[in-house]
């Protein structure tokens, strides 16, 4: 990708988080310091790399006449760009995003198969909130009683000591 072709401006949305690059570089060498023109090459190269990948991936899924790249396509550009040892982590990866999604589509099945509407469950949800503050209000007003009778029984009982001392 020739960077005379690209405005300033399409150079900084075209990057990675800089932050997630130190993290990546902190988390595989953890007791190496990389000076900064260090970190913002391996920046370049991550970035180059991606935009190959993903332009490769582009031309497989055109080619197939497909609107949307996938992870096939992604995996076939691996290989014809000479990368194909990358393919089994990838693939790995794939799997682990597979799993997440799958998870969170049975989370929210979960839900759908209580047969509640949302809107239904919100209301219930409301109810409890404002039951427990009732009763936690409720509470707070016995305690309250409570200190208030002790507190006339002890000024009752100084009052009758006060008495027996004038008798």
């Amino acid at each position: 990708m020739a960077s005379a072709a690209m405005s300033p401006n399409d150079d900084d949305e075209l990057t990675l988080p800089r932050a997630s690059i130190n993290k990546i570089i902190k988390e595989i060498l953890p007791h190496v310091r990389v000076a900064n023109e260090s970190r913002e090459l391996i920046l370049n190269c991550c970035t180059e790399f991606i935009h190959l990948l993903s332009s490769e991936a582009n031309e497989i899924c055109n080619q197939q006449q497909k609107k949307t790249i996938n992870a096939e396509h992604v995996l076939q550009a691996l290989d014809k760009l000479g990368f194909g040892d990358y393919n089994a982590e990838a693939e790995a990866v794939l799997r682990d995003c597979k799993a997440v999604a799958a998870k969170r589509r049975r989370q929210s099945t979960r839900l759908e198969n209580l047969g509640i509407p949302e809107e239904e469950l919100l209301r219930q949800q409301q109810e409890l909130f404002a039951k427990a503050r009732e009763e936690q209000a409720v509470a707070e007003q016995q305690q309250w009683q409570q200190l208030q009778a002790v507190t006339q029984m002890a000024s009752m009982q100084q009052g009758d000591s006060e008495q027996e001392d004038y008798s």
